[in-house]
Parts: structure tokens; C-alpha cells; sequence
């Protein structure tokens, strides 16, 4: 098939897209506007208690909690990721976005009631709440700070940094320090509040730029009907191996079910079976037990605001299927010889990697389709995604550290020591993330959307298995859960580490991997992975002493309701010192650059008002509140249900 003419704006292949006033512009302003919201949440917030700063004080609404829970979640590696693997393969990986329509509802329903009875901060901290003993939550604390830097943020910097040299044809190292600096800039500074509110505006900016390309390359394929057609018929010139060697043409065809989401149990690149129940595992562990997705429904006002962000997350994930899956689709269509090239010296011309160039097919199309300040627009909206995940991840990330790991090196560490270590530690990891980059340039093999979600399917499963029998069966206790997650972990190392060492292959060079490692869908991986762990730590539970439940009171879902005191299974691990008369009285004769530097930061120069027992335990009781009123709670319950029967109706559909 001949390759479409692409727009009369496309730039040639030798000038640099964006280099015009109208682009450079847009995403000048941009900037100024995110960093102008950052500024004003860190006057309007309260940035000076640990409360304030990680948790925004209690004090969200419903819609900046939605908007963030979809920013944080949609990075840039789902506009390149998502993109490039429906080039490929077609609709199914849209699959993976409308799951979380049902997992959100679990987890407002659910997991977050639980989670404020408990009065807590973080994840580990819950489980150390839940089964006592800090073995479990320092494995937890660790694991999740790994993850998030060999998924989440290698992946986004990585994607972040295709599109950059696509659009700017600058060095990766030079773009990714600067967005590096502009985000951490404003979650060291402005904590959680800053981060949610500078993810409302990137959430606005990203829907409004992708609707925008989204229009653009209906546009040029003509409509839905030709898409259909064009894109099964969207196969590639070359197809013959430098050597004289024909490619197998179920390399380069698009595949017969491309429009499916439900494709064969066992010759299915994505089973159905997999796409339900495992993917289910999957989100169950990123939606319902990740620091970075919990945290954001804690910082609410109330019950009925979180569940309220919860279904506001739940109608922004059904966009990606018809934002960056049918894009991505189209892109083949347009630019069918570079993004669905086959011959490796061919692709190693068009992107610089040899096993394939789907990764490109979103940047490309908005490079070549959008006149000349859109495209500063789109760029904007892949930097504010990329910095929405970064910010999120960052702010989680430290506060694991600081309340996890931090806190139990420095019992009687004051406010203001943990919130200083909290932000050193974001520095750290930003150094580690650059560090990782070359490492992330020499492994772009395959699409990245499958690498994110195979490596979380090795780690994962375990974790969810753990937070799922927490809550719901009362007799686990620690020993089960901890070799639960160990057993579990070396499991999905195995398979892991094997993939890697043997390689995950292309379809013209399969992987050596013995089939009876990596020959099982990573799906499939996941729901072995999650049954094998749960068997494991009930048959432990059942073998060791079950917890009293004078431990368990309100941290379980058979004792949600109960009202007797609960005792800590241990005691406390951090005690706010504080402060002396002596220390306010220096803080009288500071400098004016020492009262700048306490206001950017955030620490409280005034001192607290002393509370007794009673308005500390009123407090208390305020921050582990869980009820509703009658009206706010059924306006959510009615969402809920919609937002379950959307979900099921868009699967039937697309089935």
C-alpha cells in the first residue's frame, strides 16, 4: 500500500519542528502558567505539619482529586507506549485503561474507607498497623521506591525524551535535566497541595491538546469507516531482509482481531482470560495499594469527595482508548514504512532502534499533522504529562521514605528534620533517574507499554495478594504475610531475570527463553504469581497465632464499624518533638533571607497552639472520620453504579 501524504505543515526531515515564535510561545507560557499555580498553592496551603505537606491537610475536593488521580496515572509513556503498541497490534491495550473503571470503584468503596479508619499516611504503614513488626513494611517501603524508578519513572523519562528529540532535536540529557529541575522544584517546595492542583491544570491541557490530534487524524484518514479499512490494509514496502530474506508476514500484517479487545485464550498476544482477571491483579495492586494513587484520595475532604474523584478518574480513563489507541492506529496508517517497519537496518535509519519504530508513531503524527503552535500546544501536553507522573511519584516517593524508613533511624525526629529529609531524598532520586537514563537509551527494544506492564506483573501480584487478605480475612497475621511476599517475590525475580538474561525477542528472532519459564503470558504469570502468594500466606497464617482482635479493630473489613479502642500492636515508631520557647525566640531575630527560606519551604516560624488530650483526640476522630451525608453518599453510590455499567457496556461493545 502507498504511504498517505502527510500535512503541508510537516516539516522536513532536516529542520527542527519546533522552532517557530508560535510554538515557543505556547510553551513559554505554559510554564509560567504551571509554575504561577504552583506559587498560589503554596500561599493558599498549609505546607508546616507532616499532615500538611504529604497529605494536603485533609482538605481536597472531589474534582482536583479526579483530575490528579488521572494526571498521576497518564504519563507521557502512556502517549508513546499506549500509541506505539496499538500501532502494532490494534485496539486491545485500550483494554488495560477501561479495567481501572471497575478498580476505581473498589477503591473508593473499599480500600479507602479502611485506610482513614486506620488513621495513616502510608501503604507500609497500614500493614505495619494491620500485622505489626517493621519487616514488612521496610520490604514494601524498598520494593515500591525500586519500582517506581525501574517503571514508572525510567519509563516516562524515557518516552518523555523520544518525543523531545522528535520534536527539539536536543541532547535527552539537556531536556531531561531541565523538566527534571522545574519538577521537583515545585514538589519540594509546594508538597501534595501544589502537586494536585498543578495536575488539575496539566489534566485540562492534556485533554484539550490530544482532542485537538485526535480531530486532526480523523481528519485525515477520513472518518471511522476508513480508519477500519486502512488500517488492515496499512502494511509496510520493505519486507525483504537486506541479506535476500523474506520477513514472515505475520510480522508486518495487521493482525485479523486487531479491533477486538477479547482475543483468543491461547493464541492471543493478549488472552481474554489474562485481560480480566490478571490485569485486574495488576490494577488491584497500582490502584488500590500504591503510594501514589492512595495518597491523593487521603489528602480528601470527606468520604463522598473521594469516592466523587474516584468516578471522576473512573470517565477520564474511558479517553485514552480514543485519545492515544486509535491515534496511534492512524499513524500506522499514515506513516505505514517508518512506524511498521520490519527490516532492521531500515528501522535503525527511521528511529535509531532495529526491532521496530511503533515508539515514534504519537510523536510523529503530531509533529507532522499540527500547524505551527498546536504543536508547541502538544509538546506542552506531553511535558505536562511526563511532569504530573514525576511530581506525583516524587512526593509519594519521599514521603515512603521519610514516614517508612526515615522515622524509624530518627524516632524523635522533629517536623521540620522529616520534611527536610523528605526533600533531600526527592534530590537523590532525581540523581538515580538521570543516572538510569543511558541504561533506559540502549534498552528501547519492543513496545514500552508491554515492558511497564510485564516487569509490574513479575512484582506486583504479591503485594496485592497481601493488601487483599489484609482487609478481607481477618486470620492472616505477619509471619504469613511476610514469607507470603518473599516466597512471592523470588518467584516473579525468577521469571524476571530470565526474560532479561535470555532477552524478550521479536517476531523475526524469538527469545531463547526455556517455554516453560517464559512461555506463559505475563497475564497469566500474574494470576499464578497472585494465587500461588495467597496460598502461601493463609497456609502460614493458619499455621502460626491469629492476632487478637483487640489489634485489629477498624483495620480489616469484618471490623469496620466496630467503636472499642484499638491497641497499637506496637508502639509508635515517630513522636513529633516539640518545639522549646528557646527555639521561637531565635526564630524572633531571623535574618530576612531566613524568613524567605522558611516561607518557600513551607516550615511554620509561628508556634502551634498548645491543644490538650481532648481537642488532640477531636482532631483525631476529624482526620479518621468516614461518614457521609445521606444525599453526597447516594449521588456517589448512583455514579458508582453508572460508572460500573459504562465499563461493562464499553467492553461488550469493543468485545
Amino acid at each position: 500500500m502507498d504511504v498517505a501524504p502527510t500535512s503541508p505543515t510537516a516539516p522536513s526531515k532536516n529542520t527542527i519542528p519546533i522552532n517557530n515564535p508560535a510554538d515557543i510561545s505556547v510553551i513559554v507560557i505554559y510554564f509560567v502558567v504551571v509554575l504561577a499555580v504552583g506559587v498560589w498553592a503554596m500561599i493558599r496551603t498549609s505546607r508546616g505539619t507532616v499532615g500538611g505537606f504529604f497529605l494536603a491537610g485533609r482538605s481536597m475536593v472531589w474534582w482536583p482529586i479526579g483530575a490528579s488521580l488521572f494526571a498521576s496515572n497518564i504519563g507521557s509513556g502512556h502517549f508513546v507506549g499506549l500509541a506505539g503498541t496499538a500501532a502494532a497490534g490494534g485496539i486491545v491495550i485500550g483494554g488495560f485503561e477501561w479495567n481501572a473503571l471497575v478498580v476505581v470503584v473498589i477503591l473508593g468503596w473499599i480500600f479507602v474507607p479502611i485506610y482513614v479508619k486506620a488513621g495513616v499516611v502510608t501503604m507500609p504503614e497500614y500493614l505495619r498497623k494491620r500485622f505489626g513488626g517493621n519487616r514488612i513494611r521496610v520490604y514494601l517501603s524498598v520494593l515500591s521506591l525500586l519500582l517506581y524508578v525501574f517503571t514508572k519513572i525510567s519509563a516516562d523519562m524515557f518516552s518523555g525524551g523520544i518525543f523531545i528529540q522528535q520534536a527539539m532535536k536536543i541532547n535527552i540529557y539537556i531536556a531531561v535535566v531541565m523538566l527534571l529541575i522545574i519538577t521537583a522544584l515545585y514538589t519540594v517546595t509546594g508538597g501534595l497541595a501544589a502537586v494536585i492542583y498543578t495536575d488539575t491544570l496539566q489534566t485540562i491541557i492534556m485533554l484539550v491538546g490530544s482532542f485537538i490530534l485526535m480531530g486532526f487524524a480523523f481528519k485525515e484518514v477520513g472518518g471511522y469507516e476508513n480508519f477500519m479499512t486502512k488500517y488492515m490494509a496499512a502494511i509496510p514496502n520493505d519486507t525483504i531482509n537486506i541479506n535476500g530474506i523474506p520477513v514472515d508476514p505475520k510480522c508486518y500484517t495487521p493482525r485479523e482481531d486487531a479491533f477486538h479487545i477479547f482475543r483468543d485464550p491461547i493464541t492471543g498476544d493478549m488472552p481474554w482470560p489474562g485481560l480480566i482477571f490478571g490485569l485486574t491483579i495488576l490494577a488491584l495492586w497500582y490502584w488500590c495499594t500504591d503510594q501514589v494513587i492512595v495518597q491523593r484520595c487521603l489528602s480528601a475532604k470527606n468520604m463522598s469527595h473521594v469516592k466523587g474523584g474516584c468516578v471522576l478518574a473512573g470517565y477520564l480513563k474511558l479517553l485514552p482508548m480514543f485519545l492515544m489507541v486509535f491515534p496511534g492506529m492512524i499513524s500506522r496508517i499514515l506513516y505505514t514504512n517508518e512506524v511498521a517497519c520490519v527490516v532492521p537496518e531500515k528501522c535503525k535509519e527511521y528511529c535509531g532502534t532495529e526491532v521496530g519504530c511503533t515508539n515514534i508513531a504519537y510523536p510523529k503524527m503530531v509533529i507532522d499533522l499540527m500547524p505551527d503552535g498546536l504543536r508547541g500546544l502538544m509538546l506542552s501536553v506531553m511535558l505536562a504529562s511526563l511532569m504530573s507522573s514525576l511530581t506525583s511519584i516524587f512526593n509519594s516517593a519521599s514521603t515512603l521514605f521519610t514516614m517508612d524508613i526515615y522515622t524509624m533511624i530518627r524516632k524523635r525526629a522533629s517536623e521540620k528534620e522529616l520534611m527536610i529529609a523528605g526533600r533531600l531524598f526527592m534530590l537523590v532520586l532525581i540523581g538515580v533517574s538521570i543516572a538510569w537514563i543511558p541504561i533506559l537509551q540502549s534498552a528501547q527494544s519492543g513496545q514500552l507499554f508491554d515492558y511497564i506492564q510485564s516487569v509490574t506483573s513479575y512484582l506486583g501480584p504479591p503485594i496485592a495478594s497481601v493488601f487483599f487478605l489484609a482487609v478481607f480475612v481477618k486470620r492472616v497475621n505477619e509471619q504469613g504475610a511476610f514469607w507470603g511476599l518473599v516466597i512471592g517475590l523470588l518467584i516473579g525475580l525468577s521469571r524476571m531475570i530470565a526474560e532479561f538474561a535470555f532477552g524478550t525477542g521479536t517476531c523475526q528472532k524469538p527469545s531463547k527463553c526455556p517455554k516453560i519459564i517464559c512461555g506463559v503470558h505475563y497475564l497469566y504469570f500474574a494470576m499464578i504469581l497472585f494465587t500461588a502468594t495467597t496460598i502461601i500466606v493463609v497456609a502460614v497464617s493458619l499455621m502460626t497465632k491469629p492476632i487478637p482482635d483487640k489489634f485489629l479493630y477498624r483495620l480489616c473489613w469484618s471490623l469496620r464499624n466496630s467503636k472499642e479502642e484499638r491497641e497499637d500492636l506496637e508502639a509508635k515508631d515517630w513522636v513529633a518533638e516539640e518545639q522549646t520557647d528557646d527555639e521561637f525566640d531565635e526564630e524572633k531575630q531571623v535574618s530576612c533571607w531566613k524568613k524567605a527560606y522558611n516561607w518557600f519551604c513551607g516550615f511554620e516560624t509561628k508556634r502551634a497552639p498548645k491543644l490538650s488530650e481532648e481537642e488532640k483526640a477531636a482532631i483525631q476522630a476529624k482526620m479518621t472520620d468516614t461518614s457521609e451525608t445521606p444525599l453526597w453518599r447516594n449521588v456517589s453510590n448512583i455514579n458508582g453504579i453508572i460508572l460500573l455499567a459504562v465499563a461493562v457496556f464499553c467492553h461488550a461493545y469493543f468485545a
